[in-house]
């Protein structure tokens, strides 16, 4: 019987305050991990933590810049001490909107220091523990834009690749140590940032604009958060355990249907 329980396990989830991360934190509890979530959100941190365990999840708030690397190896050495740590969820990341041209060297420098080395710092301070307690599970959130073009997301569409690779170099080196590495890479999914996008930049025009970007996945509609988490869910389980080294679109036909 398939039940992707979470029973016993230890999972570290960053940029969990809200969107996908917060849905992953809400169903990992439900599924009766013991979720630990990293984010710079101190009032996001406090509301994901309040919605799980009213749930009956544990759950763990930890503020931490995913880019400074003695913040995150604190982090994970406090978790460490006291639980076995069994999955990694790479999901803290931040957007940027133009082409090369719009794209200055301080903003491709933030981009890839919360969303490359971000995700390199968490793998960095983990992995070892991994290997000590005899394997676990890493998952990696990159995007539809790594792999297709994807207008005025340059710096975005460059850090999610670099991403997407990591995933590879990872499942690659760890395999022979009973660590899995995947990742997901989801299309348009409706989060507070897509509403904060169109109400900055299209003020009295949400709904227009909302209907617009929907209509770019083939299926018509945008993900939901939770529907990302359920991917994630399956790929962090036993049920799971034959599967690494994989990029797994969730992006309505996005990649393959588009005409």
């Amino acid at each position: 019987m398939l039940n992707f329980s979470l029973d016993g396990k230890v999972a570290v989830i960053t940029g969990g305050a809200s969107g996908i991360g917060q849905a992953i934190v809400e169903l990992f509890a439900e599924q009766g991990a013991s979720v630990h979530v990293i984010d710079l959100d101190s009032d996001g941190l406090e509301a994901t933590a309040g919605i799980a365990m009213k749930k009956g999840g544990q759950v763990t708030s930890h503020k931490c810049d995913v880019a400074v690397q003695e913040e995150v190896i604190g982090v994970f050495e406090g978790i460490s001490l006291e639980q076995r740590i069994n999955i990694l969820i790479n999901n803290a990341g931040i957007a940027h909107v133009g082409t090369i041209e719009d794209t200055t060297e301080a903003d491709l420098d933030r981009i890839l220091r919360v969303n490359v080395k971000g995700a390199y710092n968490c793998i960095y301070a983990c992995i070892g523990h991994m290997k000590a307690k005899g394997g676990g599970v890493i998952l990696n959130m990159a995007s539809a834009a790594a792999s297709a073009g994807v207008a005025d997301r340059f710096a975005y569409s460059v850090s999610k690749g670099a991403l997407l690779t990591m995933t590879y170099s990872v499942a690659q080196d760890y395999v022979a140590h009973n660590i899995r590495c995947n990742s997901i890479s989801p299309a348009r999914v409706h989060t507070p940032f897509v509403d904060g996008y169109l109400k900055k930049n299209y003020p009295g025009r949400e709904v227009e604009m909302f209907k617009n970007l929907a209509r770019t996945q083939p299926i018509g509609r945008m993900a939901e958060p939770r529907e990302v988490a359920a991917l994630a869910l399956f790929l962090c389980s036993d049920e799971a355990a034959f599967m690494t080294g994989t990029d797994y679109p969730i992006d309505g036909g996005f990649l393959r249907l588009r005409s």
